[in-house]
C-alpha cells in the first residue's frame, strides 16, 4: 500500500522510493560507531539516505561521522582515528540525487507534462505509481498532497505542489541553471511571452482537445459509450484554435519565438493522443505550419522518453 506524507524525513523513511539510492550535499552527524547499520541523518537542508535494508531503519540508534572521510568528489580520504562502517556504501552522484516524487500514471497527460519538463531540465525523479481504478488518488493521505484528488502531485524535499502547469513553472524556475536553460525564458519579457500561450494551451487548445482524447483514445478503453455530439462540437473548437497557430507558427518557429519552450512542450501530452491514438492527426498535420512545428516538438529527446513511459506503464 502507498504512503503518502509532507515531513521531508519521514517522506525519505516511508515513501516506496526510500528503496531507491540517494546522494545528499553535505552531512553533520555527531556520533560514530563501527557496529550499529546506518540511518537516515540530518543535513544542513537535505537528509542522506543510505544504502541498507529497510528493516535496519527502526534499529539503528547511532550515526557515523563521516565529516572529513569523503571529499566533495565523493572520494575517500585517510581517517586516522577509525574506518567508517563497511555496510556504509558511499553512493555519488552517479546514483542520482532523487529527492523529486511525481505521483501518477505516465498514461496521463497532466503526469507527462511533469515527466516532460523534468527531462528537459536534467532533473532527476522518480515515479510514484497512483492506482487510480482502485481509487488510491482519493485516500487520505494522498489527498493531503492533492485536495481534489487528482494527477499529478509532486514532492520536492518539504514542499508539496499539485496542478501540472505550476508543478512546471517550480521545476524551470529552481533549476533554471540544469538542462534546457531557456525552457521558461531568462528575462520577464520571455516569461511572459511563454505565459500568454501556456494559458492558451490551458484554456483554448486543452479544453476541447482534451474532450477528444477522452472521447476517442480512453472512453473505449474503459467501455464507455462514445458522445458523437461532444466529438463533432470539439473537433471544431480545436480546427478554430489551430488556425490561429497557424498564422502563428508562420511567424516564428515556435508559438514563444524562435526557440522550443514550456509554451510548445505543454502541447505535447494532448497533442500526442491526437496525432498518434485517434484518426484526428490530420487536424495538425493538413496544416503546414502547424504539422511542421508538431514535428519538430514530438521528436525532442525527452518527448521520446515520456512515450517509452507510456508505453511501458
Amino acid at each position: 500500500m502507498l504512503r503518502y506524507v509532507t515531513d521531508k524525513k519521514q517522506l525519505l523513511l516511508q515513501n516506496p522510493a526510500v528503496k531507491m539510492k540517494f546522494q545528499a550535499v553535505t552531512l553533520k552527524v555527531r556520533q560514530r560507531s563501527s557496529r550499529c547499520p546506518l540511518k537516515i541523518v540530518e543535513s544542513k537542508a537535505k537528509y542522506r539516505l543510505i544504502d541498507l535494508p529497510e528493516e535496519h531503519y527502526q534499529k539503528a540508534n547511532k550515526v557515523v561521522d563521516i565529516d572529513g572521510v569523503f571529499g566533495e568528489d565523493g572520494d575517500r580520504k585517510e581517517d586516522n582515528n577509525e574506518d567508517i562502517p563497511e555496510d556504509y556504501k558511499r553512493i555519488k552522484h552517479s546514483a542520482l540525487a532523487i529527492l523529486q516524487w511525481v505521483y501518477g500514471p505516465p498514461l496521463s497527460t497532466a503526469v507527462s507534462r511533469v515527466l516532460a519538463t523534468l527531462l528537459e531540465k536534467d532533473v532527476p525523479f522518480q515515479i510514484i505509481p497512483v492506482d487510480m481504478s482502485k481509487g488510491e488518488h482519493k485516500k487520505p493521505d494522498y489527498l493531503k498532497i492533492q485536495p481534489f484528488g487528482q494527477v499529478p502531485a509532486f514532492q520536492d524535499e518539504s514542499i508539496s505542489l499539485f496542478e501540472s502547469r505550476s508543478i512546471c513553472r517550480y521545476v524551470c524556475e529552481k533549476y533554471a541553471d540544469k538542462g534546457n536553460k531557456g525552457l521558461y525564458g531568462t528575462n520577464p519579457l520571455e516569461k511572459a511571452s511563454i505565459d500568454q500561450w501556456v494559458e492558451a494551451e490551458g484554456q483554448s487548445f486543452g479544453p476541447p482537445s482534451g474532450a477528444l482524447v477522452f472521447q476517442l483514445a480512453f472512453a473505449p478503453r474503459m467501455n464507455i459509450p462514445q458522445d458523437q455530439g461532444a466529438i463533432k462540437q470539439n473537433e471544431e473548437k480545436l480546427q478554430k484554435v489551430l488556425d490561429i497557430y497557424e498564422r502563428r507558427l508562420g511567424e516564428s518557429r515556435f508559438l514563444a519565438g524562435d526557440e522550443f519552450t514550456f509554451a510548445d512542450l505543454s502541447h505535447l501530452p494532448n497533442g500526442d493522443y491526437l496525432v498518434n491514438a485517434t484518426d484526428k492527426g490530420h487536424l495538425f498535420t493538413s496544416r503546414e505550419n502547424v504539422g511542421r512545428w508538431w514535428n519538430e516538438i514530438s521528436d525532442r529527446e525527452s518527448w521520446k522518453k515520456v512515450v517509452e513511459m507510456r508505453k511501458s506503464s
